[in-house]
Parts: structure tokens; C-alpha cells; sequence
């Protein structure tokens, strides 16, 4: 067994115990975010984590009605932007929180006025020591290079903060039984997947909405642990400019849970299909077309969770069968450190 499959596998009880730990901090912060009211909000992070961080962007501006933005940290290393964040928050996201541009930029944000949080894996992390605020993610070690419970612990640990700052009652009971629905995500038969994936060089992965974070998500892990050219789109992007890749028997799957997303993915699935696409449709199990199932969460909000739970579980059966070892990719180091 890959250190990558063990370790998404560990996801739910980690996820069970950070739930537990972080709630009256996260409730506190919550009361303090709706007692100053941040008019906006600002996200920094890398790889993985960025992906995360589009995940709370779109959940944050939805629930909340203020715009998110994903700030680039070469803006402060290279740029030297004169950040003016006076009543926002800057939210960065880091397994390890050793990176020199994310420490670089948190500092820059907090002297251009913004509340810092951080949302990091490891105790004791510059990126903790130069923020306001520090979420821990309680993930435990990860030692495959390949990111798979310390990326879920970040969703769950950017739901649970919404959830309390909104005060949310139904996602808060949803996230109550998260844990027991991760793992039966992690039991889903998907070989269906890596049948129809050994062999490809290239495919793409489409979302949308919250799901999208998990689409970009997908796509990274199908490059670094199996070789594969994997691009993700958004359900409302495929038919324009991408729509040129697709030929005969193109691989794409669509990520399609329960949602306001829903019905326009499983039509663009079924239009993929009819051009000559090879899809792979992942839905509920209410969607007699789907060839991959997925857990239900409760709550529309946490079906992307369950769906990058099973995919990861799929994802290193299919480097294996690929001859891929998912724990050390080509050229990847575990800590990568930018400037």
C-alpha cells in the first residue's frame, strides 16, 4: 500500500478529531468576524493549497456576499504592490507554512491593514508566527509527496469556520457527521476509472461552482502522481475554447454532485458524450448515467470533500496500475520553498 492511499484513507478520523479541537476557537473567530464584518477578503497559497483556497473563496462569497481574490505572493516579492487592506481579511494556506513568498506576503498584507489568519499544518510555522490568527489543521505528518489529508483537512477546517461565523446551523450538523461520510467515500468502488484511465496521456477534469477547486485539485494529482496531462475547466468554460481538444474518444471526467450545479454538468456530460467524448461521470447514486459514485454529504456544501475522498483512493490505484510510484513523483520534493 502507498503511503498516499493510507494517508487519504486517515483523512475522516483526522478530520473527526480537528473538528472537535477547533470549534471554540472557530466559534470565537466567528463571533469576531461578524462583530467587525471584513468587506472583503483576500487568499494566498500554492499548488494544493491554492486549490483549497478557491474552495473557501467561492463558499465565502456566497454565503457572505463579498468579493474573495486569490492574490499572486509575487505581487509583494518581485512587484512590491502597496497593499492598502484596511476592514479585509488575508487568508493563506499552507501544509507546511515554510514557504518565504507566502511568509513574505502575510507580513505585507498585515502592514497594509488586513486581519491575518493561516490555515497551516505544522505547529510552530513562520507562516503561523507572522499571522494574527493561526487555524491548525491536525492532519497529522504527511510523508507522501502527493497531498491528500492535509488538502481535506483544509475544506473541512474552511467549512467549519463559515459555518460558525455564519452560524449555520444545518452545515454545522452536516460537518457533525462528515467523518462517517468520508469513509464511506473512501470505500466507493471507482476501478471503473482506472480501467479507463491506464492507458490515457491526457484528459480533462470538469467542475463547477465549489466543485471546481476540486477539479483544479484532480488535475494536479492525475500530472504528479501518474504522468498524465490533465487540465481543469469550469462546466460553463468547456464549451468555448476547450471544446477544440475533444476528439474521439477524449478522455474527460466530470465531477457532478449534488447541487445547483448539478443538472448543467450532467447535460454537458451527456453533450460530451454525443461528440464523441469518452466520459466518466461521477454523480449520486440518483443519476442512473453515472459511472462513479459518490457519497452523499448532507449538505451541498461538503459533496466536493466527498469527491476528492474517493478520487484520491482511485488516483493511486491508478499510478500504480500506471507503473507510477504516487509517494515520490519526478523532480517533486515534499516542502517546496519559493521566493
Amino acid at each position: 500500500m502507498s503511503l498516499m492511499l493510507d494517508e487519504a484513507r486517515n483523512a475522516p478520523e483526522r478530520i473527526r478529531g480537528q473538528l472537535e479541537r477547533n470549534r471554540p476557537m472557530l466559534a470565537e473567530l466567528g463571533e469576531h468576524l461578524r462583530l467587525t464584518n471584513p468587506r472583503g477578503a483576500v487568499t494566498v497559497a500554492r499548488g494544493s493549497s491554492d486549490h483549497a483556497a478557491s474552495y473557501f473563496a467561492y463558499l465565502c462569497m456566497k454565503s457572505r456576499g463579498i468579493p474573495v481574490a486569490s492574490l499572486p505572493p509575487s505581487l509583494t516579492t518581485l512587484a512590491r504592490a502597496p497593499w492598502q487592506l484596511q476592514g479585509q481579511l488575508a487568508v493563506a494556506i499552507s501544509q507546511s507554512g515554510q514557504s518565504p513568498d507566502l511568509v513574505a506576503t502575510q507580513q505585507a498584507l498585515a502592514a497594509g491593514g488586513a486581519r491575518t489568519l493561516a490555515l497551516v499544518n505544522t505547529p510552530e510555522s513562520p507562516l503561523a508566527a507572522v499571522s494574527d490568527i493561526e487555524v491548525p489543521l491536525f492532519a497529522g505528518e504527511e510523508k507522501s509527496v502527493a497531498a491528500t489529508k492535509s488538502y481535506l483537512a483544509t475544506l473541512s477546517a474552511s467549512t467549519q469556520l463559515l459555518a460558525l461565523w455564519n452560524q449555520d446551523l444545518r452545515l454545522q450538523e452536516a460537518l457533525a457527521g462528515l467523518p462517517e461520510r468520508l469513509s464511506d467515500a473512501t470505500r466507493q468502488d471507482w476501478s471503473t476509472a482506472i480501467e479507463a484511465l491506464a492507458e490515457v496521456d491526457r484528459l480533462m477534469v470538469v467542475g463547477r461552482g465549489a466543485g471546481l477547486a476540486i477539479a483544479q485539485e484532480a488535475a494536479l494529482k492525475f500530472k504528479e502522481t501518474c504522468g498524465i496531462q490533465a487540465e481543469p475547466f469550469s462546466g460553463a468554460e468547456v464549451r468555448h475554447g476547450p471544446m477544440a481538444l475533444i476528439g474521439p474518444n477524449y478522455p474527460v471526467l466530470v465531477f457532478a454532485p449534488t447541487g445547483p450545479e448539478q443538472a448543467g454538468l450532467l447535460e454537458l456530460a451527456a453533450w460530451l458524450k454525443e461528440v464523441g467524448a469518452r466520459v466518466l461521470l461521477a454523480a449520486d447514486a440518483s443519476v442512473a448515467e453515472r459511472h462513479l459514485t459518490l457519497t452523499d454529504t448532507g449538505h451541498e456544501d461538503l459533496q466536493p470533500l466527498s469527491t476528492i475522498q474517493s478520487f484520491y483512493v482511485m488516483v493511486s490505484g491508478l499510478a500504480e496500475a500506471r507503473g507510477s510510484d504516487p509517494d515520490r513523483p519526478r523532480h517533486l520534493r515534499k516542502v517546496t520553498r519559493t521566493l
